[in-house]
């Protein structure tokens, strides 16, 4: 049976084909964690420790040394990127609460919900597309965007602006299993080609846990409606700025940045692990999980699309991407959604 290859056809399949598994568990057989007890209820709920081990892996996939080329490129989206999701939560700030508007036709819409599904790129699709679309440098410009995954970067943003505040301890916590696997990593490649295949292996898992605390049921009130509209105020507003940095700094045509407009499927995890360290979000985090999983899957069907016709248009002459079986990503991995 080919379930990997399945899988892989799904976009952002290797996340969101666990994290549905895991919300059928929740929706039908709730009490199921409870039932088994030993190491199914930790699989099933052992989300938190999970991510971590996942935060470790990704800091000790991440390698800075490439060329200028490829790390102007990934700075240029990285930054930009980050300065986007900034604005638009510090805007969204200020009329939306905490826990997020709770009744109306913009219920679940929050600040959790926005930030999360703005600031992270996914950064195998933006591969993937660079591979038909771009040159080796620009398919190569992912490398920093690893530095997005989990819920650093929602973090900074999240308190730089003001929306929430981190005890220094508690900030510190949250990102020194990156750190630590960032430092590891770095020193000794041999500990980089240990931790690095985690970065990936630890996906399934952690989307399976995620999934058990969602109930489907809820994808029958406005949400789906209000996660597609949040997915494509994704591409808009994270596309046009990615497209103008693209073009006048990066030194492309705008297709790479188009590229990158997209949620990552890791993103859906992240308002559960922002909650963990920060409660005054609690409230938000079942309908902010559920938006940000239909933003992955309406982005990772829409942005490959849009890039195709924005390249066709104004791609003009860019040099033939010849691979040569060269993998621009630590570890020999691809990299992750």
């Amino acid at each position: 049976m080919n379930i990997k290859d399945t899988i892989d056809r799904i976009p952002g399949g290797l996340m969101l084909t666990p994290l549905l598994l895991g919300a059928l568990c929740k929706t039908f057989a709730p009490d199921a964690p409870a039932y088994f007890k030993g190491f199914t209820q930790g699989i099933m709920t052992g989300v938190v420790p999970i991510l971590a081990v996942w935060f470790f892996c990704m800091g000790a996939s991440i390698k800075l040394s490439s060329t200028g080329t490829v790390l102007r490129k990934s700075g240029t989206i990285v930054v930009t990127k980050f300065v986007t999701a900034w604005i638009i939560t510090m805007i969204a700030s200020l009329f939306l609460p905490p826990e997020g508007i709770q009744t109306g036709i913009f219920a679940g819409l929050s600040v959790l919900a926005i930030v999360c599904a703005m600031d992270m790129t996914n950064g195998g699709l933006y591969a993937s597309l660079m591979q038909s679309y771009g040159t080796k440098e620009e398919a190569g410009a992912f490398v920093l965007t690893s530095i997005e995954s989990g819920p650093l970067m929602s973090m900074i943003i999240l308190g730089s602006s003001g929306v929430a505040h981190f005890e220094p301890q508690i900030f510190i916590g949250a990102v020194l299993p990156f750190i630590v696997g960032f430092a590891l990593g770095n020193l000794d490649p041999k500990l980089r080609a240990l931790f690095a295949p985690g970065s990936v292996l630890m996906i399934p898992f952690f989307a399976f846990a995620l999934g058990n605390t969602i109930d489907l049921s809820t994808l029958l009130s406005p949400l789906a409606g209000l996660g597609i509209v949040l997915a494509l105020a994704v591409i808009v507003l994270t596309g046009i700025p990615l497209i103008l940095a693209d073009k006048y700094i990066g030194g492309g045509n705008g297709t790479a940045g188009l590229a990158a407009s997209s949620t990552a499927g890791a993103a859906a995890a992240n308002p559960l692990a922002i909650a963990a360290v920060a409660p005054q979000f609690a409230p938000a985090v079942g309908s902010a999980t559920i938006l940000v999983a239909i933003c992955i899957i309406v982005t990772s069907i829409v942005v490959p699309i849009i890039t195709g016709l924005w390249y066709r248009k104004f791609g003009g002459n860019v040099a033939e991407n010849q691979r040569d079986g060269e993998d621009f990503s630590a570890g020999g991995l691809r990299p992750a959604d």
